[in-house]
């Protein structure tokens, strides 16, 4: 042993001290191509099959929405907005139809107030107003009313606080109300949630559901550039002299000019 004789230890190959360097090879990028293809091909079926579904599922069922009736508003009897409780911070008042009654619908420092139009008694949007008015737009059996403080992924084009109306009928229909006005704002079936659920593979938002310009979208869209700059790189690379040799034999021969004898 070269340690027992005294001997100095052999020497160690230069290669072995320096780190391995990475090398820009058509054999790099063929490995990086790989996995990167492996990865976006994985999200190219769920374009392609949410597409397609988006496409199949018929579009007047996913935007079906109960019939809202807007009645003449009855002016006999109509107490006029000067004999109304009001304060002096009154931004707006609007007067329409509702539950066979005038309504006015007066909004003071940012806050809404509803006002009996006949009697001028407060108006309180409670659960027991909200199941009469999903009872007017769907004549299905009410199944459960809930108070959101914030609009779910069904309501998201709105704001503030609503009511959310379950109804017992085949597509599960669910209605959404304003919590402050009682106002019928949308409502969402089986049918609507399918196409959105295939809507939120498509833009990859998985948690609004609405943006086409998120960070995810953004880096597998750099990502497909990569694998189609790395793809051109790797076809080209690819190719070797011999796979032209077709052209230089289907190219016509130049013909040699006679030849003369001189004098």
């Amino acid at each position: 042993m070269a340690a027992d004789l005294g001997l100095p230890p052999p020497p160690q190959k230069k290669e072995e001290k320096r780190m391995k360097r990475i090398r820009f090879t058509p054999l790099f990028f063929r490995r990086i191509h790989k996995w990167v293809g492996l990865v976006l091909g994985i999200q190219f079926l769920l374009w392609s099959l949410s597409g397609a579904m988006m496409a199949f599922i018929d579009m007047e069922d996913v935007r079906a929405q109960p019939p809202v009736f807007y009645h003449a508003i009855a002016a006999q009897g109509l107490l006029p907005p000067d004999q109304l409780d009001l304060g002096k911070s009154v931004q707006s008042i609007r007067l329409h139809m509702s539950d066979g009654r005038p309504i006015y619908e007066i909004v003071e420092s940012g806050l809404v107030r509803l006002i009996d139009g006949s009697t001028g008694d407060a108006i309180i949007v409670d659960e027991a107003l909200i199941r009469q008015r999903a009872r007017l737009i769907h004549g299905a059996k009410v199944r459960s009313v809930s108070l959101l403080d914030a609009p779910n992924l069904e309501a998201r084009e709105f704001d503030g606080p609503m009511w959310r109306v379950d109804f017992a009928d085949t597509e599960n229909t669910s209605a959404y109300f304003a919590a402050d006005t009682g106002q019928f704002l949308v409502a969402r079936g089986d049918g609507w949630r399918l196409w959105d659920f295939f809507w939120m593979l498509h833009n990859m938002d998985y948690v609004n559901r609405t943006s086409f310009n998120h960070p995810l979208i953004i880096a597998v869209a750099f990502g497909v550039l990569f694998l189609s700059g790395t793809g051109f790189y790797l076809l080209f690379k690819s190719f070797t002299r011999r796979d032209f040799k077709w052209l230089k034999r289907s190219s016509p021969k130049k013909s040699k000019p006679p030849l003369t004898s001189a004098g």
